[in-house]
C-alpha cells in the first residue's frame, strides 16, 4: 500500500463516523421530562404519541424521544431539565406541572418548551399572554387550582351540612401555596373551617390522615398534584378507611374507588402537547402558539358518600 492509498483509507474512517451522526441529528429529538414514574404516566403516554403521529411524528423511525422522569421526587426535575438542555434537544415537553415547567424554563431560553401546567402561566411568568406567548414556551393550561373552590363547592352539595372540612396539599409543589390560598377564600365565602394537611411522601400521607381522624372533617378536597396521582390508590383507600367524602383531580382516583373527581381531560391534554410538539419539529415558533385552555370534566364512581360506622 503505497501513501497516497493509505492517506485515503485514513480520510475514509475519519469521515464515515461524521456522515453517520449527521444523518442522527437529522433525526429531531425531543426531550421528555416528567415528574411522576413512567408507569404512573402509562396510560397517558399513547395520546401524546397519537397527537405526535398527527403531525407526521413516529417515535424510533423519524423522531428520537429522551424520557426523563423524577421518579415523584421533584428536586430533581431541574438537574433532568439541565441534562437534556446539554442532549441539545429540539423541544423539550414539560408535563410535570407548574414545577416541570419552571425547571424547564430555567434550564434554557432557547430551546422550544411546550408544557403542561395547572398553574397560570402569565402569572408564573412561563409566557406574555395566553394568545401570544412571546418567547420560546407555550403549551395547555387547565388553572387547576382556580378549580379548586369548584371543588369544596362539590363536596359541599354531598355534604351540605358539613362545618369541617380538610385540604390535603403537597408542600413540594411549586403551586401548593396559591391552591391553599384559593381555598381558604373560599371556605370562608361557605363558612366552614378548613383545616390544612400536608404531605409529600407516603408517610407523610399516612400521617395526614391520622391528624383527619382526629379532626373528623365532613369532607377532603385532596390538591392537585402529580404526586397524589402516583398515590392514588393510597388516598383512595384511606379515604374509604376513615368514610371521608372525598373529591379529587383525576379520573384515575374515582375509576380506583374515589367518590367524585374534578378535573381536566389529561388524554385530551397530552394529546394536545403531542400535536404541539410535532408542529415545533416542522418549524413553527412557540411565541406564535397559543397557549391551549383544558375545560374540566367530572367524574363519579359512586351515588352517594360513605358514612362513618357508629
Amino acid at each position: 500500500m503505497n501513501r497516497r492509498e493509505l492517506l485515503l483509507l485514513l480520510g475514509g474512517a475519519i469521515t464515515e463516523p461524521r456522515s453517520l451522526r449527521a444523518e442522527q441529528k437529522a433525526m429531531p429529538v425531543i426531550g421528555f421530562l416528567a415528574s411522576a414514574t413512567r408507569a404512573a404516566n402509562a396510560r397517558l403516554l399513547p395520546y401524546f404519541h397519537q397527537g405526535l403521529g398527527e403531525t407526521g411524528f413516529v417515535e424510533g423511525r423519524n423522531v428520537v424521544i429522551e424520557y426523563r422522569w423524577a421518579e415523584d421526587r421533584y428536586d430533581r426535575l431541574a438537574g433532568l431539565a439541565a441534562e437534556l438542555v446539554s442532549r441539545k434537544v429540539d423541544v423539550i415537553v414539560a408535563t410535570g406541572g407548574i414545577t416541570g415547567a419552571l425547571a424547564a424554563r430555567e434550564a434554557s431560553a432557547d430551546i422550544p418548551i411546550v408544557f403542561i401546567t395547572g398553574d397560570d402561566p402569565v402569572e408564573r411568568g412561563l409566557v406574555t399572554s395566553l394568545a401570544r406567548p412571546g418567547g420560546n414556551l407555550t403549551g395547555v393550561s387547565f388553572l387547576t387550582i382556580e378549580m379548586t373552590p369548584k371543588r369544596l363547592e362539590l363536596i359541599l352539595d354531598l355534604a351540605p351540612h358539613a362545618q369541617v372540612i380538610c385540604l390535603l396539599v403537597n408542600p413540594k409543589n411549586a403551586g401548593a401555596e396559591r391552591a391553599t390560598r384559593e381555598m381558604q377564600d373560599a371556605a370562608r365565602t361557605k363558612r366552614v373551617q378548613l383545616h390544612v394537611l400536608k404531605a409529600g411522601t407516603e408517610s407523610e400521607i399516612t400521617a395526614a390522615f391520622a391528624t383527619l381522624a382526629q379532626l373528623q372533617p365532613e369532607g377532603l378536597v385532596v390538591a392537585s398534584d402529580p404526586y397524589f396521582a402516583s398515590r392514588r390508590d393510597q388516598l383512595v383507600a384511606l379515604a374509604a378507611r376513615h368514610a371521608v367524602p372525598a373529591i379529587y383531580e383525576r379520573r384515575e382516583f374515582a375509576a380506583a374507588g374515589g367518590l367524585i373527581s374534578y378535573g381536566p381531560n389529561f388524554p385530551d391534554t397530552w394529546h394536545k402537547v403531542g400535536i404541539y410538539a410535532g408542529k415545533i419539529l416542522k418549524g413553527e415558533k412557540p411565541a406564535d402558539l397559543p397557549v391551549q385552555h383544558q375545560r374540566p370534566l367530572s367524574w363519579s364512581s359512586i351515588s352517594r358518600p360513605p358514612r362513618r360506622s357508629a
